[in-house]
């Protein structure tokens, strides 16, 4: 791809990756309904995908340790500080995009 070597590819993803998650601890206002019903993926779905990386390399990582590494503190902190009650209209938006998984 593009003349890059393996190990460039793989170091450019992370660097995008590391910057993804940093802009979402910036806009802890950026609820996770919405990323849900807009992308279809949110903050916990990065979680469970890092971990899944990591248990496929042969590193146990719990959930916690997981969504700590997203949100940049433990989970039930984010959510004190940070997460608010969903509207009824997100609630209805998120039933009908959801994907099968979550």
């Amino acid at each position: 791809m593009n003349g890059l070597t393996e190990q460039q590819k793989t170091e450019f993803e992370a660097a995008a990756f590391r910057r993804l998650v940093q802009h979402l601890r910036e806009r802890s206002d950026v609820q996770n309904i919405d990323l849900m019903n807009l992308g279809g993926f949110c903050r916990n779905c990065l979680s469970n995908w890092y971990r899944d990386a990591a248990i496929a390399a042969g590193v146990e990582m719990s959930k916690d340790q997981s969504r700590e590494t997203i949100y940049g503190m433990p989970y039930e902190e984010w959510k004190k500080l940070h997460q608010n009650e969903a509207s009824r209209d997100q609630k209805a938006a998120f039933e009908r995009n959801k994907p099968v998984d979550h």
